[in-house]
């Protein structure tokens, strides 16, 4: 949907839907059980990544229930499982939608998928919550995004490895999967890199397939590039190859001293399965990470051990919370909030309730949802520990709004109102789709 399109929603967007302009919609039931989709990967390549989202809406939605559900009723899961099968996506959000008859679902993770299931969500109405960081070019009436846009994680990423307490990187070595978020991101970056005066020729990207497995050739390469000066690899590597591109900087000897990795789809999680003393000092950029310290994470860890234990979930005591677990967390409570706040479960009316919904995340920071469907977020850099968690090395001191649209995509780039700092850049905003 282009931008003039959305800007024509506005305000009245909400109140065209009650005016009756979606047909699709299913009818409301008043009573009973109130059915809920979780629409993740429990198989294939992403698996290793949304596996624990799906156990992560099982455990927020049993919590609720059991201090009461929402408005009285229980909340019913209906699980199903795409497979990392893009197509199958929107074959699982219809069945979810039209014959679930679900009131809301939670789920994807990689923006193929999202483009995947967004015809069908528009085309039926549905509500979709997207859990995930992705390339920010798009705001639907449809779908919430609870994740990162780019200047609430690549932008602030970027500048840092650029600035001197970052390392001062002079070269850029953009590694990703071959899809659309990696691409649109580094499209981003590009820009963004070129118009703080780094040259074409001190920037790479390459692209590996999904489940690529064999990173020997790309990490030498890296090597030899960052031969050229300072240099940082900015990753949005996706899914279970995140594993043998990890292990390969281990195996040549590449330091994060040396050649810094910031990883945009790297968490806790991922890392879990690997033996990260070599990594030890890379970088992660996301709006949560597991060691933060305050008492809405310690809850939010001592509930997730707790449902491991009592599921007796595979990695046991060794599982771990992340940004994208956080975010299904936030967006699963604030959708009860607007459940609540709208007296019905209607997708139009919950819409419109949705939006300056807060909730005070484990993150530390309360945030809001705003009138553009993006949640406003803190935005930390985690350094990779030995033990597979993070120590956090910056962070905003206020949670930023999202900016869906970039404006070096638009063509705007090198504008000093635009990227003069992250503060400037990160306070833009962009219009409501409500």
């Amino acid at each position: 949907m282009k931008r003039r399109s959305l800007l024509k929603f506005g305000s009245m967007s909400g109140a065209l839907a009650l005016a009756g302009r979606a047909p699709f919609a299913h009818a409301e039931s008043a009573s009973g059980p109130i059915k809920v989709g979780i629409l993740h990967s429990l198989s294939g390549t992403m698996a290793i990544s949304e596996t624990s989202l799906k156990d992560t809406a099982l455990m927020t939605i049993a919590d609720i229930n059991k201090n009461g559900g929402v408005m009285g009723r229980q909340i019913q899961p209906v699980v199903v499982d795409p497979a990392s099968n893009w197509p199958l996506f929107a074959e699982k959000a219809r069945q979810l939608i039209t014959q679930e008859k679900c009131a809301v679902v939670f789920g994807c993770w990689t923006s193929v998928s999202r483009k995947s299931v967004l015809p069908v969500f528009e085309e039926l109405n549905g509500l979709l919550f997207y859990p995930v960081q992705y390339e920010g070019e798009e705001m639907s009436r449809n779908v919430f995004y609870t994740g990162a846009a780019p200047n609430q994680q690549a932008i602030p990423a970027t500048e840092y490895l650029m600035s001197a307490e970052g390392g001062g990187a002079k070269r850029f070595f953009l590694l990703g999967t071959d899809y659309v978020y990696p691409r649109t991101t580094n499209k981003i970056l590009r820009a963004f890199l070129k118009s703080k005066g780094v040259q074409e020729a001190d920037i790479q990207e390459v692209y590996t397939p999904f489940g690529h497995s064999d990173y020997q050739t790309i990490v030498a390469n890296i090597k030899t590039f960052s031969q050229g000066g300072k240099t940082a690899v900015i990753s949005t590597v996706n899914g279970d190859s995140n594993v043998p591109f990890y292990k390969e900087l281990g195996n040549q000897g590449l330091k994060a001293s040396d050649v810094p990795v910031v990883a945009f789809s790297v968490g806790e999680e991922e890392l879990r399965g690997i033996d990260t003393k070599p990594l030890v000092g890379n970088l992660a950029a996301w709006n949560y990470f597991m060691s933060v310290r305050n008492p809405a994470n310690e809850k939010f860890k001592k509930q997730w051990a707790a449902w491991v234990k009592e599921n007796n979930l595979p990695g046991g005591t060794k599982r771990v919370t992340n940004d994208p677990m956080e975010a299904t967390f936030v967006g699963i409570h604030m959708w009860k909030q607007a459940v609540e706040k709208a007296k019905s479960t209607d997708v139009d009316k919950v819409r419109v309730a949705m939006v300056g919904q807060q909730f005070a995340a484990p993150s530390g920071f309360t945030l809001e949802m705003d009138g553009n469907h993006h949640l406003h977020k803190p935005v930390m850099i985690g350094e990779v520990r030995a033990d597979g968690q993070f120590n956090v090395v910056w962070r905003t001191k206020t949670a930023i709004r999202a900016q869906p649209w970039s404006p070096f995509i638009a063509g705007n780039a090198g504008k000093p109102d635009v990227v003069s700092s992250i503060p400037a850049f990160l306070k833009r905003s962009r219009s409501r789709v409500a």
